[in-house]
């Protein structure tokens, strides 16, 4: 079965950091361009990061640029996106998939709940 599976969210204080982790089971991650999305309650889909199939190219939204990254591990077959300096605005449900913005998504995670309270 193809599958995505986000891991690592959960209730952080403002200013402090997580690890998301996106590992995929049925297929090999690497020919694949990485997206990440977040949504915030009540809100629709906010476009986060990219990262490309080589880990070459990464680029952020602005509310995230500089304190947040994504790397990935294709031997882990996982991609990663590491949440620093996180602001109560950052809570949200975030999502990996696989694409981009620019060629559409082929598969979706089922999300990991970001909770950014003091």
């Amino acid at each position: 079965e193809v599958q995505l599976v986000e891991s690592g969210g959960g209730l952080v204080q403002p200013g402090g950091s997580l690890r998301l982790s996106c590992a995929a089971s049925g297929f090999t991650l690497s020919p694949y361009d990485m997206t990440w999305v977040r949504q915030a309650p009540g809100k629709g889909l906010d476009w986060v990061s990219f990262i490309n199939s080589d880990g070459g190219r990464t680029f952020y939204a602005d509310p995230v640029r500089g304190r947040f990254t994504t790397s990935r591990d294709d031997a882990k077959n996982t991609v990663f996106l590491h949440l620093n300096s996180l602001k109560t605005e950052d809570t949200a449900v975030y999502y990996c998939a696989t694409g981009s913005s620019s060629t559409g998504y082929n598969y979706w995670g089922q999300g990991t709940q970001v909770t950014v309270s003091s």
